[in-house]
């Protein structure tokens, strides 16, 4: 897999990320531990994004 693939393919990792936080806030029964591992692995995944974009270009 090349790089700009395995880019691709995290960016779309952290958009479903993303719209899970924001259903997570949005449910009333969403306790803030889990809303906080979703924002910590949407986090991660940024990082991850910035370091390989980094190499890309």
């Amino acid at each position: 897999m090349s790089l700009s693939s395995h880019l691709h393919e995290l960016k779309k990792k952290h958009q479903v990320l993303s719209d899970r936080v924001e259903e997570a806030q949005r449910a009333p029964g969403t306790d803030d531990l889990t809303i906080a591992d979703l924002k910590k692995q949407k986090l991660r995944l940024k990082e991850e994004i910035s370091r390989i974009a980094e190499q890309v270009h």
